[in-house]
């Protein structure tokens, strides 16, 4: 299969510019940073509202500035504040922009980190920077395996606990809960088979241990620098659970484009120890969660969130409809 999202992942927010800011606001920034800013180059990625934005100072310093307001977009400042105390916790060896500075005020919450010079992975993928992605992301999954103190002392949410909650999709449409979508109209025959395996995946993604993933390694959460490395961004999701869950959520963006999805998924370090079953569990929760969350009602804040979630959705539905056999 090769399908292409009917968007670009790196143009997909709408974000206020740094000159549609309050005056007052952007003094607060450029006092913190004891220099005015002369440029900005607002993030196109994402699907938030907050602004984002790489700013560039007179004396030279580059940053990255996160601001959202606290009358409405509470929601945005409790996850920069969240991911402010996750990002300064990381183990060296996962390669993460770092927070520099938090900035409280009566209206705004506004995160500096440091600025990565680079681009986020356009599709299809070039072999070279999957690859990397793939690398830096099983260099930062066994990091985790063994967590700092600092993190664990943050009381991280469970991957198994929000797989039981959010991840029912397909239980729900067969219980009569929610409708299936128009267009996942093709799953109706499957399920019974498609609710069963899903079912499976709270158990699939539980772990014993410490260990955490991002729980949001998606394409448009990564930053190729000008070298090829690869950056992984928005950690505001990290919880305890097993890495590879989050290597099959990458990996659909790789099926998509027609790659051995199986093959990467298979050989990549995480897959190690992974139940058997565990990706197809997986894919049913990730695609009737996609699904589902693609048939809610337009969001005004990030206007292409429901056709990237319907698209992720039909993608991850076919992969499992490939492994398993399917002609749907």
């Amino acid at each position: 299969m090769v399908t292409s999202p009917p968007f670009a992942y790196d143009a997909t927010a709408v974000r206020p510019s740094w000159a549609a800011l309050p005056v007052g606001m952007r003094a607060a920034i450029e006092d913190r940073l004891g220099s005015p800013v002369v440029t900005a180059r607002t993030a196109g990625a994402g699907f938030t509202s907050g602004f984002a934005a790489v700013l560039t100072t007179a004396a030279g310093e580059r940053v990255f500035v996160k601001a959202a307001r606290s009358a409405d977009q509470r929601h945005l400042c409790d996850w920069y504040a969240h991911e402010a105390l996750v990002t300064a916790a990381l183990p060296a060896a996962v390669r993460a922009p770092r927070p520099l500075w938090p900035l409280a005020t009566a209206d705004w919450f506004v995160l500096c980190a440091e600025a990565v010079e680079g681009r986020t992975p356009s599709l299809p993928w070039s072999r070279p920077e999957l690859a990397a992605t793939l690398d830096t992301w099983a260099t930062a999954a066994a990091a985790l395996a063994d967590p700092p103190a600092a993190l664990l002392d943050l009381n991280l949410p469970s991957l198994s606990a929000m797989v039981a909650e959010e991840f029912g999709g397909w239980r729900w449409i067969a219980e009569g809960r929610l409708t299936l979508p128009p267009w996942a109209e093709r799953a109706r025959p499957r399920l019974p088979a498609l609710a069963e395996l899903e079912s499976q995946a709270p158990a699939a993604v539980t772990t014993t241990g410490p260990a955490l993933t991002h729980c949001d390694l998606r394409l448009d959460n990564v930053i190729i620098d000008h070298t090829g490395a690869a950056w992984l961004c928005d950690w505001n999701w990290l919880c305890h659970g097993p890495a590879w869950f989050d290597t099959a959520v990458l990996l659909i963006t790789a099926y998509a484009d027609g790659l051995d999805a199986d093959a990467l998924w298979s050989t990549h370090p995480t897959s190690a120890g992974a139940p058997e079953g565990a990706l197809d569990a997986a894919l049913a929760a990730m695609s009737g969660y996609f699904l589902t969350r693609s048939a809610a009602p337009p969001n005004d804040a990030a206007p292409l969130v429901r056709a990237h979630q319907r698209w992720h959705g039909e993608v991850a539905l076919s992969w499992l409809a490939a492994r398993q056999g399917w002609k749907i």
